[in-house]
């Protein structure tokens, strides 16, 4: 194999797609690899540079065994972790032990050695991964992890399991279990054995099997009170307090829809966007003209309508017949005024609610 890269090298910002895939490329070279005496994975996770020194010599020691038959080897170095701008991955100690593995590298003859690499975080900024991706055989796996970067893996988890999933599924998927990769792809998994052979994964399809387990989104009772529906709302919040539910988190997550709402009305009222069939339109241009307004708001938060995802905005928008001003400022009202009562009546939590859903959703 004389055009053959000296070594694999996979990393990313998820480890569990560097993981997954590293394990992938390892069954593919370990077919080649008949003895298991001639497979070594090492583990590269150091919480110190002690540890970074250690994992670095096994490396080695790795790379200079000689097979028992004479046969080629294959050595995966895994969970790499000291390749990231983290204490331990800018240490001075760390960085010479990280060149001493390019030192490794550039001398492994891939013939007689299958060399593996898997780093999850790594970087991008040192000269390492920026040598590694002229001189191995490079991926780099979940892009930055940001939204997209998920959508991607789970179009390319439903191509996979050869199915097809809309984008609203993708990105309602996205705003009920948040950026975890695991629950993300399990997800895919599951609802692809759901639907009805030659038919996509939909929106309706994940709003109905897709548990909310994103951090203080309680999805059902938010969705059902704006809505407008109050049969449902009731309904939802007394599956929440049947569960077990607490009424503050509810309150919270109203007020939060209810901030981004107000925000979305001052726009549409000044003529800064308008709700199209795609949903919320000129977002981009109302953040260029607004933004100075939020300094220092930068972080995602419901009293930052320009942080928040613009599909998402949207689909609260339209999901519904939007209030109008008078009515958001009234439910704000109402939500502040429940929490003091919950205060005076802690037992009688879920009627406190169901007395403020029915003033809001009665007028």
């Amino acid at each position: 194999m004389p055009d053959a890269k000296p070594f694999i090298f996979i990393c990313g910002p998820d480890d569990f797609l560097v993981g997954r895939l590293g394990r992938e490329r390892y069954d593919e070279l370990a077919k080649e690899i008949d003895d298991e005496f001639s497979r070594e994975t090492i583990s590269g996770y150091a919480a110190n540079v002690a540890e970074v020194e250690a994992a670095v010599n096994r490396f080695r020691e790795a790379l200079q065994t000689i097979s028992m038959f004479g046969g080629r080897r294959l050595v995966w170095l895994k969970d790499v972790n000291f390749l990231a701008d983290s204490v331990t991955g800018r240490a001075e100690s760390t960085l010479k032990q990280v060149e001493e593995v390019q030192r490794l590298l550039e001398a492994n003859d891939p013939a007689n050695v299958a060399v593996l690499i898997t780093a999850s975080p790594i970087d991008r900024r040192r000269a390492f991964p920026k040598w590694a991706e002229k001189n191995g055989d490079f991926t780099l796996i979940g892009g930055d992890g940001d939204a997209s970067a998920l959508g991607g893996v789970l179009m390319a988890e439903a191509k996979q399991l050869d199915v097809a999933i809309e984008p609203g599924a993708i990105e309602l998927m996205l705003t009920k279990i948040g950026a975890n990769t695991r629950l993300l792809i399990e997800e895919v998994r599951k609802l692809s054995s759901y639907v009805d052979e030659g038919q996509p994964i939909t929106e309706e399809a994940v709003a109905e099997l897709t548990p909310n387990v994103a951090e203080g989104d309680f999805f059902e009772a938010a969705e059902a009170f704006f809505s407008g529906d109050i049969k449902w709302t009731l309904a939802a919040l007394h599956r929440h307090f049947f569960s077990g539910g607490d009424a503050r988190p509810i309150i919270s997550a109203l007020q939060n829809r209810n901030r981004i709402l107000l925000q979305v009305r001052a726009l549409i009222d000044a003529g800064d966007a308008r709700l199209g069939g795609r949903g919320l339109d000129g977002l981009k241009t109302a953040a260029d003209k607004h933004s100075d307004k939020f300094v220092g708001a930068t972080s995602k938060s419901a009293y930052n309508l320009f942080t928040q995802n613009a599909w998402y905005v949207g689909k609260l928008a339209s999901g519904g017949r939007l209030p109008t001003t008078r009515r958001l400022i009234d439910n704000q009202q109402e939500l502040i005024n429940a929490f003091a009562e919950i205060i005076k009546r802690p037992n009688e939590q879920e009627d406190v609610l169901r007395e403020m859903a029915t003033r809001c959703l009665a007028t």
